[in-house]
């Protein structure tokens, strides 16, 4: 081939930024009826690109670090991503209105597909986009939600429903506003401002809080003991501080908002898709969790038991993902890792 033609088809060849935006506006025009994006939509899709270019970034550097033998050998990169399914699930996300760009919306994910051999993008939502999807859909959405912790210092008072008290309330003071001790649980209530019969108080004790913390929750958020590893090597442990506090507001924050029914009236396409996102990452998270473990000597005949995952946050269930700390370890390789997200 000559110089020439080799250039022409150099000029030709796509960028991905251009790949990705083809197939979302092709995507929108099929669902929407009409294939001009309005100004808002083109800035959510950059949005999702730049985030998922990040992730995809962050992802094959983390690979190109294993040790080879531990080492997937399908890059993760633009040229080895699903873009049909991509392009189908950023559409319906872009339309309920998660933007990858605001904190805690949306968090992207990459995960090897088995049977294409190629890396399906699943998207976790995060406390806010909990927020937003229970606000869009949400049957009966109270006026306002308070989520509060509690501290040993804090004069705390329940006024649960009963005979003589129609309103469910409460009285909460602060003491020593920067003294207030340890936690010690916390609380949401559902305001209803011209129902007030309707409020709602639900109390976390601090064990309440604690067993909501997901299974293989990352001590950078949690705190506590974290392996320590080089070259793929375990080589100790160490302690971090993570971010106990904020952790267990947005516990109860997940809580609040996951307790508020889906209208079925409001349900369409695009939350049904929510629906098999949220399915297909358990489904992935299951397959890495058989990965890992099979074929290895068992050495405990009577294995502790897993910590419960009940609903709460990054709303629905625990948020297990964004917040899981798969270490790489050197007898075998791994799916790529999630991203950590800000706790803020």
């Amino acid at each position: 081939m000559s110089t020439e033609k080799q250039n022409a088809v150099a000029k030709k060849e796509q960028t991905s930024s251009e790949r990705f935006m083809q197939k979302v506006v092709a995507e929108f025009g099929t669902n929407v009826g009409e294939v001009a994006l309005t100004q808002f939509q083109k800035r959510l899709a950059q949005n999702y690109f730049m985030a998922l270019d990040s992730v995809l970034r962050d992802a094959e550097d983390k690979r190109l670090k294993r040790l080879e033998k531990n080492r997937d050998p399908v890059p993760i990169t633009w040229a080895n991503v699903n873009m049909e399914k991509l392009a189908q699930d950023v559409v319906a996300l872009a339309r309920v209105g998660f933007d990858p760009a605001q904190p805690n919306h949306i968090n992207p994910i990459p995960f090897k597909n088995g049977k294409t051999h190629k890396y399906d993008i699943t998207f976790i939502e995060g406390y806010r986009g909990i927020e937003l999807k229970a606000t869009k859909y949400g049957l009966d959405t109270p006026d306002k939600i308070i989520v509060e912790l509690v501290y040993s210092n804090d004069k705390f008072t329940p006024l649960k429903k009963d005979a003589h008290n129609p309103i469910e309330s409460y009285t909460f003071n602060i003491e020593n506003p920067f003294n207030r001790g340890e936690i010690v649980g916390g609380f949401y209530y559902h305001l209803f401002v011209n129902m007030p019969e309707k409020n709602k108080l639900v109390l976390f004790s601090k064990a309440d809080i604690v067993k909501r913390r997901p299974d293989r929750a990352s001590p950078e958020f949690w705190g506590g003991e974290k392996d320590k590893w080089d070259k793929g090597q375990k080589v100790g442990t160490e302690t971090v501080a993570g971010w106990f506090e904020k952790m267990c507001w947005k516990t109860i924050f997940r809580a609040a908002y996951s307790d508020i029914a889906i209208d079925s009236q409001k349900i369409d396409d695009d939350y049904l898709r929510l629906m098999r996102l949220e399915s297909e990452f358990t489904e992935a998270e299951v397959n890495e969790e058989i990965s890992q473990n099979a074929n290895r000597k068992v050495i405990d005949i009577n294995p502790t038991p897993p910590q419960p995952e009940a609903p709460e946050e990054n709303g629905a269930a625990a948020d297990t993902r964004p917040e899981s700390d798969l270490q790489a370890e050197p007898d075998r390789p791994q799916a790529p890792e999630a991203p950590r997200m800000d706790p803020f």
